[in-house]
C-alpha cells in the first residue's frame, strides 16, 4: 500500500508544492487508486523544492524539483507499474544523492518535520507524541524534570544561551497565584525561518514542550507570541490546538491529573523589536512593545506583573525528546559547554540552501562545504553572517571555528536564533553592514537616544562610505558610536545593532580603507564605485550591451568595437549581466 507526501510548508508551496498536491489528488481519484496523500512540513532540502515522497511497505521515494508536468509520469509509473522515475529520485534505497546533505545531520528539532501531516495530532501520537507529559505528570515532581533539563545541558536556542533548566528553575522558586509560559515564536532575522519550520511542520512538539515547561513552574496559561507574517504557521497551531483540546491534552485535569493549561496565540505585527522579551511581554499585554529595564527578571514580574517564563520554538521543542531519551543521550552531543544540537537556515551564496540540524561543534567550514554543497558558482567563500542584525561576520580564514556559544561569541558575533549566511567575493563587507545597520535602525523603538539617534548617525556614515565620500577618520567615529550604542542602549537590540559594524571592521578594516581612501569597492558591488569598460579584444559588436543600455551610453556599429560614454552610464550593470564574451568589465 503506498503512501504519498507533499512537503507544504512555506518553501515548498512558494515552489508550487500546492498545485503538484492538488494536481496528485487528482490524478488519484480520477483513476480510483486509492492511494492516501498527506501534506507534511518543509524536509529541510529547500534547494530541491517541490518535493513529493512516495512510501511504500519497503522503500521511500523522495522525488525533487517536482511539478505538474511532472505528476502524470509518475503516477503512471511508479504508482500504476510500479517502476520509479529513477532520473528524478535523490532519496531511496538505492539512489543517495543528497547523503553529504543529510548524513551529518542530528535530527531532534525536525525529527517529525517532513516526517509527520502537521495537521494530524495522531500521527504525532505515533511518533511518541505526548508520552513525555505523561511521564512527566505521573513520574516526576518539578523539581526532578528541572534537574533533568538542566544535567541534559539545553540551552535557550533564542540567542542568549541561558541554562534552559535555570530559567525554569527561577520561575519555580517565584510564589505567586499566577503563573504564565509564553513561547517566543516572533522570529525577525532576515533569513532565518528555523521556527516558522517546526511550527509550520511539527506544532504538537512545542506544545508539548510548553506543556512540561508550565507543569514545572506551576502555570496554568500560556501564550505563543507568533509573527502574523507567519499565517501558515498560526493556521497549524490553531488547529494543533484544537486537536488538543480534543484529546483532552489542554484543559483541566490532564490526564487525569490536577495539572490544568491552557495556551492562547498572540499574533505580532512584525516589529524586530518585540522578540526582545520584555518588548514582548508589553505586546502580549496590549501596549506598545517596547522594552523596559531588568531586573525585575520575567521571571519575578513578567506578564501583568507575575512571573513568567520564556522560551523560544526550538527551545521548547527540545524538551520532549529529553524526556523520552534521557539527559545523558542528549548531553552526549555538543561540546563541553553548548550540548544538543542546534538548527540553522542556510541562505545566502550557498549551494543547497535549506534547514539542517547539525550537533554542536561542527565546524563552519563542515556545514558550508559538507552540508550546504560549499559556495554557489564556484566563487570564492568569504565569510558567514551570524545571528541576524544582532550579530556578526565571522570571515573564511576562521572556518575552522566549532559551532559553540562561547567560540562564537568570542568572535565578536552570536549564535543567535540560527540564520546563516553565507557569503562570497561579490559581497561588499560595508555594505552588508550598511544593510543591516538600516534594518537595526528602522526596527529601534526610539525609546533610547543612543539606539534612536547612535544608530541612524552610524547608518549616515556607512551610508556616504559606499557612495565614495568616506572621510579620514569614519571608521574610528563608527567604532567609537558603536561602543556607546553598546553600553548605553536599554536592550538587546540596541545593544548588539553594532555588531556587524564592528565585526567587518575588525576582520575586513582593508574594504573600508578601500572606500574611503581609493574611492573603490573591491568586491565590485557598491554602484557609485564601479566604472563599467568595454574590452576592445573581446569586443564583436554583437550589439547586445546597447539594446540593454536604458541610459543610451553605448555606442558602436555592429561587428565593430562598443564604447561606453562614463557620463551617460548609470552603472546599472545590465551591459555587464548580458554579455555573453566578457567584453564588458568592472573596474
Amino acid at each position: 500500500m503506498k503512501k504519498i507526501k507533499v512537503g507544504l510548508g512555506t518553501c515548498g508551496i512558494s515552489a508550487g508544492g500546492e498545485l503538484v498536491f492538488n494536481k496528485l489528488k487528482e490524478e488519484i481519484k480520477t483513476r480510483n487508486l486509492g492511494i492516501e496523500v498527506n501534506e507534511t512540513g518543509c524536509m529541510g532540502m529547500c534547494y530541491e523544492e517541490a518535493l513529493v515522497e512516495v512510501v511504500d511497505d519497503n522503500d521511500s521515494f523522495l522525488y525533487s524539483n517536482v511539478t505538474v508536468d511532472k505528476v502524470g509520469r509518475i503516477v503512471n509509473e511508479h504508482l500504476i507499474n510500479n517502476k520509479p522515475v529513477i532520473e528524478w529520485i535523490i532519496k531511496s534505497n538505492e539512489v543517495s544523492k543528497e547523503d553529504a546533505f543529510l548524513k551529518n545531520q542530528k535530527r531532534i528539532v525536525l525529527r517529525n518535520c517532513g516526517v509527520i501531516d502537521p495537521t494530524s495530532i495522531d500521527e504525532y501520537i505515533e511518533q511518541d507524541g505526548y508520552k513525555a507529559i505523561e511521564k512527566v505528570l505521573k513520574n516526576f515532581t518539578q523539581q526532578e524534570v528541572i534537574d533533568l533539563i538542566i544535567k541534559s545541558g539545553l540551552r535557550g536556542r533564542g540567542g542568549a544561551g541561558f541554562t534552559t533548566g535555570m530559567k525554569w528553575k527561577f520561575a519555580n522558586q517565584e510564589k505567586s497565584e499566577k503563573k504564565y509560559i509564553v513561547c517566543n515564536a516572533d522570529e525577525g532575522d532576515p533569513g532565518a525561518f528555523m521556527d516558522r519550520s517546526v511550527l509550520e511542520g511539527d506544532p504538537h512538539s512545542v506544545l508539548e514542550g510548553m506543556m512540561i515547561a508550565a507543569y514545572v513552574i506551576g502555570s496554568d496559561e500560556a501564550y505563543i507570541y507568533c509573527r502574523a507574517e507567519y499565517p501558515l504557521a498560526i493556521k497549524r497551531l490553531r488547529t494543533a490546538l484544537r486537536q488538543c483540546e480534543l484529546k483532552g491534552y489542554l484543559g483541566k485535569n490532564i490526564l487525569g491529573s490536577n495539572f490544568n493549561f491552557t495556551i492562547k496565540i498572540k499574533e505580532g505585527a512584525g516589529a524586530f523589536v518585540c522578540g526582545e522579551e520584555t518588548a514582548l511581554m508589553a505586546s502580549v499585554e496590549g501596549k506598545r512593545g517596547v522594552p523596559r529595564l531588568r531586573p525585575p527578571f520575567p521571571a519575578h514580574k513578567g506578564l501583568w506583573g507575575k512571573p513568567t517564563n520564556i522560551n523560544n520554538v526550538e527551545t521548547f521543542a527540545n524538551v520532549p525528546w529529553i524526556i523520552n531519551n534521557g539527559w545523558e543521550k542528549y548531553s552526549s552531543l555538543g561540546t563541553e559547554k553548548s550540548k544538543g544540537t542546534k538548527v540553522f537556515a542556510l541562505a545566502g551564496k550557498i549551494k543547497r540552501s535549506g534547514l539542517a540540524e547539525v550537533p554542536m561543534g561542527m565546524t563552519i567550514n563542515e556545514i558550508v562545504f559538507d552540508l550546504g554543497g560549499g559556495i554557489k558558482n564556484n566563487k570564492k567563500f568569504k565569510a558567514v553572517q551570524m545571528g541576524g542584525p544582532s550579530g556578526g561576520c565571522i570571515p573564511a580564514s576562521m572556518g575552522n571555528l566549532k559551532i559553540d556559544y562561547d567560540e562564537i561569541v568570542r568572535t565578536g558575533a552570536i549564535m543567535g536564533s540560527g540564520g546563516l549566511i553565507v557569503l562570497d567575493e561579490t559581497t561588499c563587507m560595508v555594505d552588508l553592514a550598511r544593510y543591516f545597520l538600516n534594518f537595526t535602525q528602522n526596527e529601534s523603538c526610539g525609546k533610547c537616544t543612543f539606539c534612536r539617534v547612535g544608530t541612524k548617525r552610524m547608518l549616515e556614515i556607512l551610508e556616504r562610505i559606499t557612495i565614495g565620500k568616506g572621510k579620514e577618520n569614519d571608521v574610528d567615529i563608527l567604532q567609537d558610536l558603536a561602543n556607546k550604542i553598546t553600553k548605553n542602549s536599554l536592550c538587546g537590540l540596541g545593544q548588539s545593532a553594532p555588531n556587524p559594524v564592528l565585526t567587518t571592521i575588525k576582520y575586513f578594516r582593508e574594504e573600508y580603507v578601500s572606500h574611503i581612501h581609493d574611492k573603490k569597492c573591491p568586491a565590485h558591488s557598491c554602484s557609485a564605485l564601479i566604472d563599467y569598460t568595454i574590452d576592445e579584444v573581446n569586443c564583436k559588436g554583437c550589439g547586445l550591451c546597447i539594446k540593454a543600455c536604458s541610459s543610451n551610453a553605448i555606442t558602436g556599429s555592429k561587428k565593430a568595437v562598443h564604447y561606453i560614454n562614463q557620463e551617460l552610464c548609470i552603472k546599472c550593470g545590465r551591459c555587464f549581466d548580458v554579455c555573453n564574451l566578457d567584453a564588458v568589465i568592472k573596474n
